[in-house]
């Protein structure tokens, strides 16, 4: 069994797909039904079984998946990091992310890749959309506070980000002057990403209060709410990050946590596969340095 053999392999179990298998190692769909029935020679059982639409593994390609585990991506992003170091690097690396953690976390420290040789393209995208370039190979690299669920995508932790809930002074002030918080905040509009509120929700659970009411104000994009805030338009909670310089000149005012300021983990994640290209594997070890500690 060569390396080729059991790379497409593992994407073609993975994926559920010749085709898609063939798009993630450029291949095209012959040669990789071809490592595939090379494989199937090689055990004398079947590996997959075609259905109209993509293919079912057989209990034989379970176990040797199982068998194979993730020693074959280790084993490749190992190779990919070694031959990074020992020659110029050149080439293209997409990288995803949320629009404001992507301009005021990783931008600012993306130098290091440039000047390794590499091109870079940014693209911007909430959990669902960065996940799904990640997976349809649009993008090599991606940046969420979500922890990815599908066995195809490996993370890295990155750092944290605090979240606090801020408002204009102004409307600081009235809200603590209510008998209590949860009267207080019930009382003034609050803005949010969307209606399902994700970073507000985990705020308000956290010091246990409920808040009925939908967003007076939803966008996808925290540094317009963060514009928003400071025009004296509601409250919200936004990354630490996020409003650090506002809060120290006044421009924010932060409503206190009774309980807790809870913290968002943020992940470094990519394609298992993409790793064994060596830019792609620079990139990744260059940003897990350059992201740690979060805001």
């Amino acid at each position: 069994m060569s390396l080729p053999q059991l790379r497409t392999f593992i994407e073609v179990y993975r994926r559920r797909s010749l085709s898609g298998a063939a798009r993630a190692l450029g291949l095209s769909q012959p040669a990789v039904s071809q490592h595939v029935a090379s494989l199937e020679a090689q055990l004398s059982h079947r590996l997959f079984e075609r259905r109209p639409r993509g293919v079912q593994p057989t209990a034989i390609a379970d176990d040797l998946a199982a068998a194979l585990g993730n020693s074959l991506d280790t084993a490749e992003a190992a190779l990919a990091t070694a031959r990074a170091r020992s020659a110029r690097l050149s080439g293209t690396v997409h990288i995803a992310a949320p629009s404001d953690y992507l301009g005021e976390h990783v931008a600012p420290r993306l130098g290091p890749l440039v000047e390794a040789g590499l091109d870079l393209r940014l693209h911007i995208g909430g959990r669902a959309a960065l996940y799904e370039m990640l997976l349809d190979g649009r993008v090599h690299l991606g940046l969420t506070a979500s922890l990815p669920e599908d066995p195809r995508l490996a993370c890295q932790g990155v750092g944290e980000e605090n979240l606090r809930a801020v408002a204009a002074p102004a409307i600081a002030a009235r809200i603590a002057v209510a008998a209590t918080l949860r009267e207080g905040l019930a009382a003034v509009p609050h803005l949010a990403y969307d209606l399902d509120r994700p970073l507000l929700r985990s705020w308000l659970e956290a010091n246990d209060i409920v808040l009925e009411r939908l967003p007076a104000v939803t966008v996808p994009d925290l540094r317009v709410l963060r514009a928003s805030l400071c025009a004296g338009i509601g409250w919200s909670v936004l990354p630490g990050y996020l409003t650090r310089e506002q809060r120290g000149d006044g421009s924010l005012a932060e409503i206190p946590a009774p309980r807790e300021v809870p913290r968002n983990q943020f992940y470094l994640v990519w394609a298992r596969a993409a790793l064994r290209h060596p830019r792609v594997a620079f990139a990744r070890d260059i940003l897990l340095r350059a992201l740690a500690g979060g805001g």
